[in-house]
């Protein structure tokens, strides 16, 4: 099916692990995906990973990014490695879910301080990054970043305010956090967050000291979207098990 392909966009991955599907999974899809690749002739290969993949976090799904970065390295393909940050859009989870959240719990938990940064980058700033890569054929890697910066809590307290919700922001402990979110896994059939995604918020892996790629502004793009932003909630396992029904899923 590659073959005839001048340029792959790879964005194959999950979030978490599960039964359905794992890192290890994903990881083991990805080196077939490049090796077919390489066997169809395909020129180059555009990659999407993450920031900061080679931390010292012990973290799967940061280790299995780093990974695959260095496989595509050693297939002798020419390659782009973009590394986005948080993305944002229309069918995003991340800032979706935080500001559903906000709409209906009366104290919405900040793990620790919450004084660890985010530079969120726009789904389709990232796309016209990724096509922009496609054309050349010098090896790179790049990090995808948006025009703004922002603390954990500073991004939640703007979610907030633009959405109309009158949450308590408490601090907690980050494995007080992470109970709180397995029991909102629960009324959703979901899940909610992962231990490994707090860990990964607090080590700071969704900052980097670049300059952005992105132009569109989160804080923007919040305001324009406020009457809708957090309204239904989006499920994870929805997608995985019913890839042909709308992304949006009602809470329960």
């Amino acid at each position: 099916s590659l073959k005839g392909v001048s340029v792959l966009y790879n964005t194959c991955w999950v979030r978490l692990n599960h039964a359905l599907v794992t890192h290890a999974d994903a990881v083991r899809n990805t080196i077939t995906l490049f090796e077919a690749a390489k066997k169809a002739g395909v020129e180059r290969i555009v990659h999407i990973s993450i920031t900061n993949p080679e931390n010292d976090l012990g973290l799967e799904y940061f280790e299995g990014k780093a990974l695959l970065e260095s496989t595509l390295k050693q297939t002798g393909l020419s390659y782009a490695i973009i590394r986005p940050a948080v993305i944002f859009g229309r069918e995003d989870i991340l800032i979706n879910n935080i500001a559903w959240g906000l709409r209906r719990v009366p104290v919405f938990g900040i793990f620790g301080k919450g004084d660890y940064k985010l530079q969120p980058n726009y789904v389709e700033d990232l796309a016209d990054l990724a096509v922009q890569y496609g054309e050349i054929r010098e090896d790179c890697t790049i990090n995808a970043i948006g025009p703004e910066s922002f603390e954990y809590v500073e991004l939640v307290r703007d979610i907030r305010k633009a959405i109309g919700a009158n949450s308590l922001l408490l601090n907690m402990p980050p494995w007080l956090g992470y109970l709180a979110a397995r029991i909102v896994s629960l009324f959703v059939n979901d899940i909610f967050l992962t231990r490994e995604e707090i860990h990964g918020l607090i080590g700071n892996t969704l900052s980097v000291d670049k300059d952005p790629t992105g132009s569109t502004k989160l804080s923007e793009w919040i305001n324009d979207n406020k009457q809708s932003l957090g309204y239904r909630y989006a499920s994870e396992l929805g997608r995985r098990t019913d890839r042909t029904r709308a992304y949006w899923i009602t809470p329960a």
